[in-house]
């Protein structure tokens, strides 16, 4: 019997193979199907990577519109599921709601086609679509108001950030806002993806796929990241206590939010572009403490622990631009959801392609023929 190496958190060891995005983390380079990700935010929208990313090719200009105006046409929710995330409690957190919501529209599209491309298109459409009005719904409901009807003359960023707050968004702000999508759409076998992926091998529906992902993206490990930063960024309150607070937290072995990387040894290059959104939107509203926080913070960190290749990585900035846009900080993970929906929809559709079922092993570790003992004498 060959025994395998143990490897925790299977760090390191190949679980798939895939076309759909690629990452050298030595380099700094994160590619979706080959195309450098810098390319794709400066030229590219949110919803055309989607497109690439789940079918492999940039869009035409006539299949990049017909995507577009199906999506337009699917944000609405059924009133039904309005209805259920009326009773969420308020306090929840809005991962729950959407995981729960998402699982949801499996009830209402419950038929499995799998083999089919017009069922796997229009699943995609669905859940790109609606997605963004779950949050954005939930976001109002737990304040007491009415969810804000979607706007069809709004592109998919801009119509997100008039969910929230039933105000057209300066064009900058949804620009940038849809840059956001794009760098979130995808980074290769990370925890949720390896979630939807395992759900996907079962061949359930596609929207217990996303259900599961959300649930897996929710802890601070993942996505939650970014709204620990803001967090820190809070306590550390004043430009003279980022250098005593990195010491500290280097002192007690402590994580530092925002930095550090399992595949990038140097700045994450989803991080430089935010840090160059962040400082267009912050020079056209106005800076605050919190952007001059996060500028000392990174340099300090970067003299502490440069040398270890740990540097910003994606959730650093993310937090910041999102608050600037006026999105709670709650929200900060959902929104990263409402982006790696495309990356999850593009692993679940190839994976459809070449299914087995995942069925690692383990390292028991535990007794072996142990006695049973009568409950008299236990």
């Amino acid at each position: 019997m060959t025994v395998c190496e143990y490897k925790p958190g299977l760090e390191g060891i190949p679980a798939a193979q895939s076309s759909i995005s690629y990452v050298d983390g030595k380099q700094g380079i994160l590619e979706y199907r080959g195309i450098r990700i810098e390319e794709l935010a400066q030229k590219g929208t949110f919803l055309e990577s989607s497109f690439l990313l789940i079918w492999g090719k940039l869009p035409t200009k006539e299949e990049l519109t017909a995507f577009q105006t199906d999506i337009i046409y699917h944000r609405r929710v059924k009133y039904r599921i309005r209805d259920m995330m009326k009773c969420f409690p308020e306090t929840g957190h809005p991962m729950d709601a959407l995981q729960t919501s998402a699982a949801a529209l499996g009830l209402f599209y419950s038929r499995r086609a799998l083999d089919n491309p017009e069922y796997i298109r229009e699943a995609v459409v669905r859940l790109l679509a609606k997605i963004p009005t779950m949050v954005a719904a939930f976001s109002q409901m737990r304040k007491g108001n009415d969810p804000v009807k979607p706007n069809d003359d709004l592109d998919y960023a801009a119509n997100f950030l008039y969910m929230l707050t039933e105000r057209e968004p300066d064009p900058l702000a949804a620009r940038i806002f849809d840059v956001c999508l794009t760098l979130h759409a995808e980074h290769t076998i990370n925890a949720s993806t390896f979630s939807a992926m395992v759900t996907a091998s079962t061949l359930t529906d596609p929207y217990a796929v996303i259900a599961s992902a959300v649930g897996t993206l929710a802890g601070p490990l993942h996505g939650g990241a970014n709204e620990e930063v803001i967090s820190m960024l809070a306590e550390i309150g004043t430009r003279e206590n980022v250098r005593p607070y990195v010491e500290n937290c280097l002192e007690k072995k402590m994580k530092i939010m925002g930095f550090g990387h399992r595949v990038y040894k140097v700045k994450d290059p989803r991080a430089t572009i935010l840090q160059n959104l962040a400082e267009q939107l912050f020079e056209k509203t106005g800076y605050d403490k919190y952007y001059e926080l996060a500028v000392e913070l990174e340099r300090v960190v970067e003299e502490k622990l440069g040398h270890k290749g740990i540097y910003a990585n994606v959730d650093f900035y993310s937090g910041l631009v999102y608050r600037k846009l006026g999105i709670p900080t709650d929200l900060f993970t959902p929104v990263f959801a409402i982006a790696r929906v495309a990356g999850w929809l593009a692993h679940w559709k190839e994976q459809l392609g070449v299914n087995r079922i995942f069925r690692p092993t383990q390292v028991y570790l535990g007794p072996r023929e142990a006695p049973y003992i009568p409950i008299e004498e236990r």
